[in-house]
């Protein structure tokens, strides 16, 4: 604004310079002097306004870029599952023997004694993961 305020002054300056010269004459400068003043008026409203819309479609732009990242970043989440078999297999690769868990039916039985059945699933609780959380 400062910058329009001296063209004015300057323009007011020239027209009292001016001022011997015939009235005809003097308008006829002064209305040219207008009209260069309102173009360079225009001029840089043009600019002004031409530079905001490029801004303007510069954010946009990257706007878009970032939603597209992060609708791409989006199918590329992966969420880990874990499954039984996932562990078995690979306590045998180790050289272990595989997991082996008892099931609902079968009831804990003492040691030494019973039948063979009893014996049986003495010796499948001895080689199975103690999952009993005691101190």
């Amino acid at each position: 604004m400062a910058r329009h305020q001296r063209i004015l002054y300057s323009l007011i300056m020239e027209n009292k310079k001016r001022k011997g010269k015939d009235d005809g004459v003097l308008e006829e400068e002064e209305e040219e002097m207008m009209n260069k003043f309102y173009t360079l008026l225009r001029r840089f409203r043009d600019a002004r306004d031409g530079r905001r819309k490029e801004l303007e479609e510069l954010q946009k732009s990257e706007r878009k870029k970032k939603r597209s990242k992060v609708g791409t970043e989006q199918h590329h989440v992966w969420v880990p599952s874990f499954e039984l078999e996932d562990f078995i297999n690979e306590a045998e690769f180790r050289g272990q023997q595989p997991l082996r868990f008892p099931t609902s039916s079968a009831s804990p039985s003492p040691r030494g004694g019973g039948t063979d059945k009893q014996r049986k699933n003495d010796d499948q609780h001895s080689h199975s993961l103690d999952l009993n959380l005691s101190l």
